[in-house]
């Protein structure tokens, strides 16, 4: 069959819309988050913003340029939580595409106004408008991509997110270290490597309108035809063929079924709430919260801190240990890759948890021997390298693919919109709090995130369903039927697993008649 979308149909379609638009994408997530934090001790940043030297003051004026400088960097953050927040308005009226096309346009503003940056002003500003990208862009792909995949596929789809995201981080920090061996008046130091995010993002906007819209939110604004020639493309068969037929048939019977839902916020805190709105919401806030609270941040940001000034290791080596950390934490992003379509989401997270949970006790007790005994700062090393193994397989990218599984499809963007949200909100809260509680409270700070990881293997065991391989549209009724929130994860378990066909979706409806039209019952 011919395509539209540059000739290519089925898997090469899919491979193109992962290496164009998820890969880059993914990767300005990851490397602008990491970026900005090993640069500012750097003698040419030091001399170009002197209002947040920390190297060359000491005292209250030390203080005071820690605390600006913490804000600075974590203005990244919040623009981000903006960003993901306006996604809840933006998403369903723009489509997909166009909401990553405007991510993009917002961090190459933003990259301009950085890396031309000779006022603290100019530098921040850019920051959160690249922010304010970069969290749009953290919305929008993850729903476009499970949207466009089938229920056998979607987890591996949405998982190579984190892998994307943790190569931005482990290249960030190589770059960072080549740059900075520049002459110490040079600017390049730190201009250079915030220039390279240009790359991404140019690239995401000369090619996301030659890939295909969500075939769902084509549905949803009544372009069915579209819909049926771009779901055809992504699976590789013609348009007319009865597997498309069916697949549109079903998503357009879900979105009739929630006909009269307007698929606004209050929905959500509504009394009369038949689907557990709340509940679902629930799960995607506390997972996202729990993807910035079990430490993976602290470690990602801050490794060559601890490394230096807890650990007690030389500066060059530190920049080295923490890059090598980032890169074994990459590759170990497969791990998940490949098991996410296989064990299921609940296995993955109960395995990260309780191994993050362990790493962090651990690095709880050699931490806090103090940085002279060397035994135990070997010790701490090893369990960061063990921590960036666990971290992965469940917290890099899975969280972004079960918020979007267990929303109903008519309030997917703004539940993924605000759980994501969360997730910058607490990503600048970690930011802002973790050099402050490593030179306060030291190694009982670790003790806290050991506690809170060791909470997801229990609350994922009891609450959350599964969801691998389950229809979105199917999934839906396992919440709705449900007797109690205490059986949703057990008759999750039983549901069937595959694509939906309109038939089945009608047997799940047979108490509800008035939601299906006669028209869609003599098309089954």
């Amino acid at each position: 069959m011919s395509s539209p979308f540059m000739g290519l149909t089925g898997r090469a379609l899919r491979l193109a819309q992962v290496m164009l638009v998820v890969a880059p994408a993914f990767f300005l997530f990851g490397y602008n988050q990491a970026g900005t934090g090993p640069l500012a001790t750097l003698p040419s940043w030091v001399a170009t913003f002197p209002q947040i030297d920390t190297i060359n003051t000491e005292g209250v004026i030390k203080s005071h340029n820690s605390t600006s400088k913490g804000a600075v960097i974590a203005s990244f953050q919040i623009g981000a939580l903006i960003g993901a927040l306006s996604c809840t308005f933006l998403s369903d009226r723009l489509g997909r595409r166009k909401t990553i096309f405007l991510g993009a346009i917002l961090s190459v503003i933003g990259q301009v106004l950085q890396t031309s940056a000779y006022s603290l002003i100019q530098f921040t500003v850019g920051r959160i408008i690249i922010g304010m990208g970069v969290g749009q862009i953290s919305v929008a792909v993850p729903v476009w991509q499970s949207e466009c995949s089938s229920a056998k596929s979607r987890g591996q789809h949405v998982v190579a997110d984190g892998i994307f995201m943790c190569l931005g981080y482990s290249l960030c920090n190589w770059i960072d270290f080549g740059f900075s061996e520049l002459p110490s008046t040079n600017t390049g130091q730190w201009r250079g490597p915030l220039a390279v995010s240009f790359f991404p993002s140019l690239m995401i906007l000369a090619s996301v309108f030659f890939l295909p819209e969500s075939p769902r939110w084509l549905v949803r604004v009544n372009r069915s035809d579209e819909a049926t020639a771009n779901l055809a493309a992504l699976k590789g068969i013609q348009p007319d063929d009865s597997e498309i037929q069916v697949e549109i048939s079903g998503i357009q019977l879900s979105f009739e079924v929630t006909a009269e839902s307007k698929g606004v916020l209050r929905e959500i805190f509504s009394k009369d709430d038949d689907e557990r709105l709340l509940y679902r919401f629930c799960l995607c806030i506390v997972l996202q919260f729990f993807q910035q609270m079990c430490g993976g941040n602290l470690i990602s940001v801050y490794a060559s801190t601890i490394f230096e000034e807890n650990l007690n290791l030389g500066s060059d080596l530190s920049k080295i240990l923490a890059a090598c950390a980032l890169t074994w934490k990459f590759l170990c992003c497969f791990i998940a890759f490949f098991t996410i379509d296989r064990l299921g989401r609940r296995a993955v997270f109960m395995i990260s948890g309780a191994g993050m949970a362990l790493c962090m006790a651990a690095m709880a007790v050699t931490t806090s021997f103090g940085t002279e005994n060397k035994h135990a700062s070997i010790a701490s090393a090893f369990f960061i390298f063990l921590f960036n193994l666990f971290y992965p397989i469940g917290f890099l990218g899975g969280n972004f693919l079960y918020c979007t599984e267990v929303a109903p499809v008519r309030l997917r963007v703004a539940m993924a919109a605000i759980s994501t949200a969360n997730h910058w909100l607490w990503n600048f809260v970690v930011v802002m709090v973790t050099p402050v509680a490593l030179d306060t409270i030291g190694y009982r700070y670790y003790i806290m995130y050991a506690i809170l990881s060791a909470c997801i293997p229990v609350l994922v065991y009891f609450f959350y369903p599964e969801t691998m391989n389950r229809n979105l549209e199917m999934l839906n009724h396992v919440f709705r039927d449900a007797s109690s929130p205490w059986q949703i994860v057990s008759m999750a378990r039983n549901l069937p697993q595959g694509e939906v066909t309109p038939a089945e979706l009608i047997a799940k409806n047979k108490e509800k008649d008035d939601g299906c039209s006669l028209e869609m019952k003599e098309h089954v």
